[in-house]
């Protein structure tokens, strides 16, 4: 009689121990012996694999290491037991710590992800192995060892790793050519193709790096990083957001046109209501950003001041050009304010993220005569010149329309003022929109005032087309 036996990885592999610990017997023969000690038990009380164990016995063989058999991720399965995995870190989340209700005990735990050559997966870690990270100074790519771990089903129902009682994670002593580095994992923007999760992706930041702030579904607020990646050529972009970020964690120099890596990302389907349609890549505050280029901290930055300053939460913000006529955001923190309108500043910027320079204590600033330096009316732009998404300008232009205000709803409840109007030039026309207080401040002008603005941003509206939006740092002037 032919017997079947579905083969579980775990059974296969404790079929392959038995075989080789006894090599005078097959394959069919331990099926048939299976059965038999099915049969002589009773039906309902052995599965195929606690009769393997009961037969192992009873020709003298163990099974005391096939759990620890090394194995991949690839092969891991929700209720897989005392594993030992050797794997590369790919990024880690922060620790965070909360109560037992039961006891007032403070726990900590966080997540981390790991990759092998076959996959990537989840780790949750808990009190004292929270800080291997830190503790051992692991960074992406860097070989760790979990020893008696299991896999459990995340909220999600996606499988994670956990550590079991006695387990342990640490750094690997040694080294492993089948895991491929970083570097090995990592894709261009060129090879993005599908929807993914745990990826690594590089390129060139190609728009101006924005912080937005959201509310979360818990009503929390908080913050998004929103850019734009390309390759090398600049004909394929594909829209970054990473959300929940700390604003510290990102690189302290972050422009454009700088070569980044992105650890820890999910490739995403495009929304055409947000980006050009094309895959998104999608992260959270696991994410890592990388500059694979150091910067020079001690570079020097010639700006003009072209407005006055506002102080806002103990900074001063003002809005210069640089040399190349581009806008900038200047926001001095702990430093005498010292800068007046058409003054120029060479410095070494604490920080600089996108168009935004800050200067703190510690930050070089140094008023400097320079008349080949750009002006104001040099920076003008035209409205058909007025293209990139995410850039500031400056604009002269004759209000065409009368502003119109309304009341408007935010997600989280908020009622707030919006201002929209028609602005021209002699190259073309594009509507200007107004929040909160620069709704106000645009409600004052009126059909045929001929102005400047400085500082708006060009965002595309809720219809696909191009508009321009006051930020709060932004100047509406009256022109004679």
């Amino acid at each position: 009689m032919e017997v079947t036996i579905r083969l579980s990885l775990d059974f296969k592999k404790m079929i392959d121990i038995l075989l080789e610990q006894k090599p005078d017997i097959n394959l069919e023969q331990i099926k048939e012996l299976i059965e038999d000690k099915k049969r002589k038990i009773g039906a309902g009380y052995l599965t195929d694999q606690g009769a393997l164990f009961l037969v192992a016995a009873d020709l003298g063989a163990t099974f005391d290491n096939v759990q620890r058999t090394k194995r991949g991720i690839k092969d891991l399965y929700i209720g897989a037991r005392d594993l030992d995995l050797t794997v590369r870190l790919l990024n880690s989340y922060p620790i965070r710590t909360f109560t037992k209700k039961d006891t007032n005990e403070n726990i900590e735990n966080r997540t981390i992800s790991v990759y092998d050559a076959g996959g990537s997966i989840k780790v949750r870690l808990w009190d004292n192995s929270t800080h291997v990270i830190e503790d051992n100074q692991l960074k992406p790519g860097d070989l760790i060892q979990i020893k008696n771990c299991y896999v459990k089903s995340a909220l999600n129902g996606k499988p994670i790793i956990n550590i079991g009682e006695g387990g342990s994670i640490s750094p690997y002593q040694g080294n492993d050519a089948s895991i491929p580095d970083i570097d090995g994992i990592t894709s261009n923007i060129d090879n993005i193709r599908s929807e993914k999760e745990n990826v690594v992706v590089s390129g060139l930041i190609s728009s101006i790096p924005r912080i937005i702030e959201f509310t979360d579904s818990r009503g929390e607020q908080k913050k998004s990083l929103q850019t734009m990646l390309s390759n090398d050529t600049g004909d394929r972009k594909l829209r970054v957001a990473l959300w929940n970020i700390d604003e510290d964690s990102l690189p302290k120099f972050f422009q454009m046109a700088i070569p980044v890596r992105i650890i820890g990302a999910r490739i995403k389907e495009g929304n055409l209501q947000y980006g050009n349609g094309d895959y998104e890549i999608h992260g959270d505050e696991g994410t890592i950003i990388e500059l694979k280029e150091k910067h020079q901290d001690y570079e020097v930055h010639s700006i003009r001041i072209i407005t006055d300053g506002r102080t806002e939460n103990g900074t001063v913000n003002y809005v210069g050009v640089d040399k190349d006529k581009k806008l900038v955001y200047v926001i001095l923190q702990g430093l005498s304010d010292k800068l007046t309108p058409n003054s120029i500043m060479d410095c070494i910027p604490s920080r600089i993220f996108g168009n935004m320079v800050f200067l703190k204590e510690d930050s070089y600033l140094e008023l400097v005569e320079n008349k080949s330096f750009p002006g104001l009316e040099e920076c003008v732009t035209k409205i058909k010149d007025i293209k990139t998404v995410g850039e500031s300008y400056i604009v002269e232009s004759i209000i065409l329309q009368q502003p119109n205000t309304a009341q408007v709803n935010t997600k989280t409840g908020e009622l707030v003022s919006v201002t929209d109007t028609l602005i021209g030039d002699d190259t073309g026309e594009i509507r200007l929109v107004g929040w909160r207080d620069s709704s106000n401040e645009l409600g004052k002008v009126k059909v045929g005032d001929r102005i400047r603005i400085i500082g708006a941003l060009l965002n595309t509206g809720r219809e696909g087309k191009l508009e321009l939006t006051l930020r709060k740092d932004s100047s509406i002037i009256n022109l004679i």
